[in-house]
């Protein structure tokens, strides 16, 4: 007689809750993923980023205001619980932050900076999570590459709208009110990358 196959549990909040407070849990498709805090050069370009959009969209200095512009996130989807690095909302959509910890109003951007204990996991896990949710536009940064890769959400799947490398300026949806310099997100980065690619492939038309 063959034994049952035991169905294995889903992931809950309360996984996320006993997660190592020095760890990043996150939830996708009920699978309970447990990574690091990011390194020195993960930090540094999130927090570039963040300074360079941040005045012109949250402020209005030097462009049209009206996003609020988030670090780390916690998403709340459904059971899927995911931390983008970056996210930002149009005010006309979330005109303020919730109380706690959950943000359950679905971001119109958000952005993963790449790494080579993460980057497996943005890519292949979280940004099709993201299509499926309804996120309007999503940003991969890598820092090894000195690269900015952008999407476009289409019926529930990303379009890969354009790659940016090295010291490119560009008018970049949806922030394109703006010539951004790519050049301030490397700055205090070291001179070679620290760390070696991944071991892995995956298939852009899949996202």
């Amino acid at each position: 007689m063959t034994e049952p196959v035991e169905k294995k549990r889903r992931a809950t909040y309360q996984d996320i809750l006993d997660a190592p407070a020095h760890k990043v849990a996150e939830i996708v498709n009920g699978e309970l993923t447990v990574m690091p805090r990011p390194g020195g050069p993960h930090s540094i370009v999130a927090s570039s980023l963040g300074m360079e959009i941040g005045p012109p969209f949250m402020k209005g200095r030097g462009g049209p205001g009206g996003w609020l512009i988030i670090d780390e996130p916690e998403l709340h989807h459904g059971e899927d619980v995911v931390v983008p690095d970056l996210a930002g909302w149009r005010c006309e959509r979330m005109a303020v932050v919730p109380d706690g910890v959950a943000f359950t109003i679905v971001p119109d951007w958000i952005c993963e900076v790449l790494s080579r204990s993460t980057q497996k996991h943005d890519r292949i896990d979280k940004l099709p999570l993201y299509a499926s949710m309804g996120v309007g536009h999503a940003w991969l940064v890598d820092p090894r590459q000195r690269s900015l890769e952008v999407f476009r959400q289409h019926e529930g799947k990303w379009l890969a709208v354009a790659t940016y490398q090295g010291d490119a300026r560009a008018r970049i949806e949806p922030f394109e009110a703006i010539e951004l310099e790519l050049v301030n997100l490397w700055a205090g980065l070291p001179l070679r990358a620290s760390e070696p690619e991944a071991d892995y492939d995956y298939d852009s038309a899949a996202l």
